[in-house]
């Protein structure tokens, strides 16, 4: 019976393009590797330049390996805290779960992010996540989740 649950687990997350390695963790080892496209994005301006404005961003993931269809959303809260920099928080939700992830942001370009947990079978998740821009309008990303456990 163990062993069919096992078998089952893989088998989802290899239908969501993850490669995972054995390991006695609840979550992880693991690698997804899957693209985004913002469809919302709002800014909150409290003074010009200062500290406080805060970004509300809404994004469609997509693993167009499996389908052309949106496999789930993200949504991302930034504060800025000075010149550039923002301390951030997101929740990825994906179909077996959700993975929350944050940190601090210089350059939306390219940044890597802590996972800070998740759900589902994301529980007690941990490692990074690494978004780099491939497009602008609209803008979209590449998103590589490095689970360690």
């Amino acid at each position: 019976m163990h062993k069919t649950a096992v078998l089952l687990v893989f088998a989802g997350l290899a239908a969501l393009g993850i490669t995972a390695w054995t390991s006695s963790a609840q979550t992880g080892p693991a690698l997804i590797r899957i693209t985004s496209t913002q469809r919302q994005y709002m800014y909150v301006n409290i003074a010009p330049g200062s500290a406080g404005d805060m970004e509300m961003i809404r994004q469609r993931l997509f693993n167009k390996k499996i389908t052309k269809n949106a496999i789930g959303r993200a949504d991302l809260v930034c504060t800025f805290t000075f010149g550039r920099n923002r301390s951030c928080r997101a929740t990825y939700n994906l179909p077996q779960g959700k993975l929350m992830v944050g940190g601090s942001i210089t350059n939306r370009s390219i940044y890597e992010l802590a996972i800070l947990g998740g759900t589902g079978l994301y529980n007690n998740a941990r490692g990074t996540l690494t978004a780099i821009r491939t497009a602008k309008a609209p803008r979209r990303e590449f998103l590589i989740f490095r689970l360690a456990g």
